[in-house]
C-alpha cells in the first residue's frame, strides 16, 4: 500500500510572501505527521523562493519521520545536503522561470556528473531519488546510476482532459513501476495529484510512496492542515480497497 510523504513548500511559499516566520513549514510537517504522514518533504531551490536554508536542518531535526530533500544536481545545494543528510535527496530538474517543476530530469545527459553526485550521497548512507517521467530509458539509467529509488512524475497523468488520455498515461507509469520493481527500484510517484486522481496510482502495486504537496496545501486553507492530510490518506487507501 502506497504511503503519502507530504511536501510543505507552499507552506513556505505563503511565509515568503511577507518574509516573516509564519506559517511555519515545521509546524505543518507535524501536523503533517500526526495526521498520519510517513515523511516529510521539502524543495529547496536554487532561487531560495519557497525554503530557506535555514529551514532544512531545522525541518530535519524537528520532524519525527524521515525527510526528503529535493534538490538541482548544483554543487551548492549538494554541500547543503552532505552537511544536513536527511534521510532522502530526491534529483529535480530546476529552471529558474518556471512556476513549479517542467518534466522529470533527464538522467541520459551528463551520467558522469550525476554517478559522482550519487556516489557521494551513497557513501554517506543517504537515500538516493531520481524524479524522472515514466520513460523506459530513464528508468534502465536510473538503474545504471545505482539509484535506490525513483519519483515518476505524475504530471502528464493529472494534466490529461480525456479518459483515453487518462488510461493512456495511467498505462506508461503502470508499466515503468513495473519495470523500476523488477530491476530493483523503490519506486515512488508525485506531482500535481490530488484526491480526485490519487486513487489510480496508490492502486498500483508497485508505487510505495506518494509525495504530495499543493493540492493538500490549498485544501489545509479551507479545512485545516490535518483534516487535508487526513482526507488525502483516505482518498489514496479507499481506490485500494
Amino acid at each position: 500500500m502506497a504511503k503519502l510523504c507530504v511536501n510543505v513548500d507552499h507552506v513556505a511559499t505563503v511565509r515568503q510572501a511577507r518574509m516573516i516566520t509564519n506559517p511555519d513549514p515545521l509546524e505543518a510537517a507535524l501536523l503533517a505527521e500526526s495526521a498520519g504522514a510517513v515523511g516529510i518533504t521539502i524543495h529547496l531551490r536554487e532561487d531560495r523562493r519557497h525554503i530557506q536554508d535555514k529551514d532544512v536542518p531545522r525541518i530535519k531535526k524537528g520532524i519525527n519521520t524521515k525527510l526528503n530533500l529535493e534538490m538541482a544536481l548544483a554543487n551548492e545545494i549538494v554541500e547543503i545536503a552532505h552537511k544536513v543528510k536527511p534521510h532522502q535527496v530526491t534529483f529535480v530538474p530546476e529552471k529558474r522561470r518556471e512556476i513549479t517543476t517542467e518534466g522529470g530530469l533527464d538522467i541520459t545527459k551528463g551520467r558522469r556528473k550525476t554517478k559522482k553526485i550519487i556516489d557521494g550521497f551513497k557513501d554517506r548512507k543517504i537515500v538516493v531519488s531520481l524524479f524522472i517521467d515514466p520513460d523506459e530509458d530513464q528508468i534502465r539509467v536510473a538503474h545504471d546510476l545505482s539509484a535506490d529509488a525513483i519519483e515518476i512524475n505524475t504530471g502528464a497523468y493529472s494534466e490529461a482532459g480525456t479518459k483515453r488520455e487518462i488510461k493512456s498515461r495511467l498505462r506508461k507509469i503502470e508499466k515503468g513501476a513495473i519495470l523500476a520493481n523488477n530491476l530493483g527500484l523503490a519506486t515512488h510517484a508525485g506531482h500535481g495529484l490530488n484526491v480526485n486522481n490519487v486513487g489510480a496510482i496508490a492502486a498500483i502495486s508497485t508505487v510505495e510512496e506518494l509525495n504530495i504537496g499543493h493540492s493538500i496545501v490549498s485544501r489545509a486553507i479551507m479545512i485545516g492542515f490535518s483534516s487535508a492530510v487526513k482526507e488525502m490518506i483516505g482518498a489514496i487507501t479507499t481506490r485500494i480497497g
